[in-house]
């Protein structure tokens, strides 16, 4: 039988402690086993307002269960009502009035991250690339030429910031697209910008410090800096990006934030905000994190500087990444550490080994030597740009003000915010014409109650007609529309 604790806990709170049987040979997903019994325990008055609930890691721990399983859960029982966060406390039972009986959740089975079966007509899931105009053939011979081109270097471990060749190729590609000056010595590769920010951790020491974060933000780091002992604090965000006023009034040692493309909502943050924020982090001392995930992808206005490319002080910790602009699956990304704390990363990381394949990393940067990259990069954009123009247009014909375009401007990924009717709803009947759409609300650290009348449409991955004919059909779906 499933077991529930009390505990007394150090901060005075009745902490608990959860054993929930859950089964892995059961259709129902283990989030969606946790968030029930969880949610029944509540109703049920087994668990009561104000007891504390295990944290995130200890529930994944003690279950053997993955991470995303209980942060899942949590997400949804807390956008509910069941469960509250408090920041520097932990997340507790809440208060809440009897019989409590949300009305979406009784009338429509649970999908916690609102992500439906991968099978379907047309697929507008966040991420994927375009991979039938891929130059598959010169990267084939890239990585044939990095085995053949000294055979004496297979058995050896790669430099530990990674390939000396790499690092250059990166340095050059930075100043001309992006405004970044760098040398190669103060580039290190990684294994994805979750091995990014881990580093980055460790080496600003972050545990048990306060570090800032947009509001919504991407959950892939914040899992990473919540990992790693840091205090979230979120950031609200203005139509011009992060608040600074907020930003300058807690007590953050370090900023990430998504200034080209604030991910998931789109916007840009502005020149002055940008400057404001430089000299926040040269008045305080704080670093800034930068995460130019899709830099490379705007489609309206001109090219935006990064935030780095402005940094005097040396107080930018630029993050760059392959899975946008190349494939997510060589899983390489890139920090540019100002040079200040060189010296700090060499003292720390000197017996870590290099994390990505020397072979990759040999072959990207012949790609990028031979001028692949550079003319991927422009017809990826010409594509991206129709794609994106045809979603905007078919939105527009098909939807009319029954949907709010958010974020439109760059990237590979644009939200709608619906009218009289919640993602939840529009997802499940969307999965019923074979159209698969996704709810941002994870993004969300406290999801406000809007949060679930947006959707997110990837189209990265999607033709032109699918585009089409997936709004088309997601149309149809809206309260009062017929499928034209």
């Amino acid at each position: 039988m499933p077991e529930l604790k009390s505990l007394i806990g150090t901060d005075g709170g009745l902490n608990v402690e959860l054993t929930p049987f859950l089964q892995k040979d059961l259709k129902d997903p283990l989030y969606s086993q946790l968030y029930n019994w969880i949610k029944k325990e509540i109703e049920e008055s087994r668990l009561l307002p104000g007891m504390k609930m295990p944290s995130i890691r200890q529930l994944t721990l003690h279950l053997k269960v993955s991470r995303n399983t209980v942060e899942a859960a949590y997400q949804q029982l807390q956008s509910e009502g069941y469960l509250e966060s408090v920041p520097r406390s932990g997340i507790w039972v809440a208060e809440i009035e009897k019989p409590f009986l949300h009305p979406i959740a009784k009338e429509h089975p649970i999908n916690l991250e609102c992500k439906p079966p991968s099978k379907a007509l047309v697929d507008f899931e966040y991420g994927n690339v375009d991979i039938e105009k891929f130059p598959l053939k010169q990267w084939k011979k890239c990585l044939t030429d990095a085995i053949d081109q000294e055979s004496s270097w297979l058995c050896q471990y790669s430099d530990g910031m990674g390939e000396l060749a790499l690092r250059q190729e990166i340095s050059n590609y930075l100043l001309q697209s992006r405004g970044v000056r760098s040398t190669p010595e103060q580039i290190l590769i990684t294994a994805g910008t979750q091995a990014s920010t881990t580093q980055i951790c460790q080496l600003l020491a972050l545990r048990e410090e306060t570090l800032a974060m947009e509001e919504p933000g991407y959950t892939g780091v914040r899992s990473v800096f919540e990992d790693q002992g840091c205090h979230i604090e979120p950031i609200p965000l203005e139509k011009d990006g992060l608040s600074m006023e907020y930003l300058q009034r807690s007590k953050a040692t370090a900023v990430y934030v998504t200034p080209s493309h604030q991910f998931p909502l789109g916007m840009v943050l502005s020149i002055s905000k940008r400057m404001q924020m430089l000299k926040w982090a040269y008045q305080t001392g704080g670093y800034i994190i930068e995460d130019d995930y899709d830099g490379e992808f705007r489609y309206q206005g001109q090219p935006i500087p990064s935030l780095k490319s402005l940094d005097k002080g040396e107080r930018v910790i630029y993050l760059g990444t392959f899975s946008k602009s190349f494939l997510p699956s060589v899983r390489l990304s890139y920090i540019v550490l100002p040079p200040s704390l060189m010296v700090q990363y060499s003292r720390k990381f000197a017996v870590y080994n290099q994390s990505v394949s020397p072979i990759i990393q040999w072959a990207i940067a012949l790609f990028m030597q031979s001028g692949e990259f550079e003319r991927h990069i422009r017809r990826m954009r010409k594509l991206y740009q129709r794609k994106h123009q045809a979603l905007l247009r078919s939105i527009e014909h098909y939807m009319g003000t029954q949907a709010k375009i958010v974020g439109e401007k760059s990237g590979l990924h644009i939200l709608l915010k619906l009218k009289g009717i919640t993602a939840l709803e529009l997802i499940e009947r969307g999965l019923k014409k074979g159209v698969n759409v996704y709810s941002p609300v994870k993004f969300w650290l406290h999801p406000p109650p809007d949060a679930h009348s947006y959707i997110m449409l990837g189209f990265g991955g999607l033709s032109i007609d699918e585009i089409e004919n997936g709004v088309r059909l997601l149309a149809s779906c809206l309260p009062g529309m017929e499928e034209r």
